[in-house]
């Protein structure tokens, strides 16, 4: 299914808009001066914290030692701003083992798997003249909106291609599609982050398969085949649940917050709370947001108040940081950092391919517990859940 790189029908008016330059996948290379303006001049307030949260990264959660399996999570507008590129970087070096975006941010990263142009635009435009001209604005990203189409059309053509199921994990949709796209397109994996995902066994989990473009087609094609896939969120919660449990030591690194954010966080409750697993709580956390607490709108709160929740190891808030800062300046400093850091390559976990026994490993546990806790299911769980580290357990 050839794509194009331009669209050949843009009226001259949709050209005039879209004159700005190519938006590119960045790949960080690990630049001697980035690291050492972070060290070195990164001091105090939110240069300070993104110069821990680089620490806690590079040097604590990469440290073969420490055995720590990282998941990011992924909301707001990356992608369509260039972000894919430090994704792809992390996941070819290993560096990171799960991901759970918004919807949005893989489909449109499908744009530069199909090889079509977003540009570099203005945030003072007059959206009525965009509407009338067939061009889409994302803040100052622009594309002519028969790129949405084409995109449309490329999901709609995969699922009639591909037969996944009535009931799969969002994860095995983005696998398959991964797979579908480097056959399409060889070497499409270097600018794709739902490619190369596929292509180093990197699972990928939307926490709201419905709240995107991928999810209207998936019910457009259930709607009129008739014999459509359908994303099971018990699976999801499952399989989060099962590679938290699995883990020596957890991870995370949270850009923006919204629904992966607490996907990820809800893993540890999943396991205390609903199977009476104690597991201890995430082991390093950061996050890079331009949210704060008092508003409520922080998707899970600080990593203080996730520890009353079981969310976060609560002997291991000095290995907590968050940054109060907008995720397209602080990620790609983060990954410049970690990317040029003494770990900055790990053997990839290729987590995708092991999700069926880790399941199995959850659900032999969780019913361990239930048989063990048939009087009092949740004795001894909460005694424990704030006092033991997950190293001990």
């Amino acid at each position: 299914m050839p794509h194009r790189s331009t669209i050949s029908s843009l009226t001259q008016s949709a050209s005039r808009h879209l004159t700005g330059a190519p938006i590119r996948y960045y790949r960080p290379t690990g630049n001697a001066a980035l690291r050492q303006l972070i060290d070195g001049g990164f001091q105090a307030f939110n240069a300070g914290r993104l110069a821990e949260a680089c620490h806690v990264f590079a040097d604590k959660m990469l440290n073969p030692s420490n055995d720590t399996t990282i998941g990011l999570t992924v909301a707001g507008a990356l992608t369509p701003a260039g972000l894919g590129g430090c994704v792809i970087e992390l996941m070819e070096r290993g560096l990171v083992d799960f991901v759970i975006s918004t919807g949005a941010n893989l489909y449109h990263d499908l744009h530069y798997a199909l090889n079509f142009t977003l540009h570099r635009g203005s945030p003072f435009l007059d959206d009525v003249e965009l509407h009338e001209a067939g061009v889409i604005r994302i803040y100052d990203v622009l594309f002519p909106a028969e790129v949405l189409l084409e995109t449309d059309a490329y999901v709609r053509e995969f699922l009639g291609r591909r037969s996944l199921g009535k009931a799969v994990a969002s994860a095995t949709l983005h696998y398959e599609m991964g797979r579908d796209l480097m056959t399409l397109f060889p070497g499409c994996e270097r600018h794709s982050v739902v490619a190369c995902a596929a292509a180093t066994g990197v699972p990928i989990y939307t926490s709201s398969p419905g709240d995107s473009s991928i999810g209207m087609n998936l019910a457009s094609h259930d709607l009129l085949e008739g014999d459509g896939c359908t994303i099971d969120p018990n699976r999801d919660v499952n399989e989060i649940a099962a590679i938290i449990l699995g883990a020596r030591q957890n991870g995370c690194v949270i850009l923006g917050g919204g629904s992966p954010k607490n996907f990820y966080l809800q893993g540890q409750p999943t396991l205390w709370e609903v199977y009476g697993i104690p597991r201890g709580g995430t082991d390093y956390f950061i996050q890079i947001t331009t949210d704060q607490v008092v508003w409520g709108g922080l998707s899970g709160a600080t990593p203080s108040e996730a520890v009353s929740w079981g969310k976060v190891n609560p002997n291991r808030l000095p290995d907590a940081v968050v940054t109060y800062c907008d995720s397209t300046i602080g990620f790609p400093l983060l990954c410049e950092y970690v990317v040029g850091s003494e770990h900055g390559r790990r053997e990839p976990r290729r987590l995708v391919f092991r999700r069926g026994e880790l399941v199995d490993e959850l659900k032999r546990q969780a019913r361990f517990r239930r048989t063990e806790n048939s009087s009092s299911p949740k004795e001894g769980v909460t005694k424990d859940i704030h006092s033991k580290d997950a190293a001990d357990l």
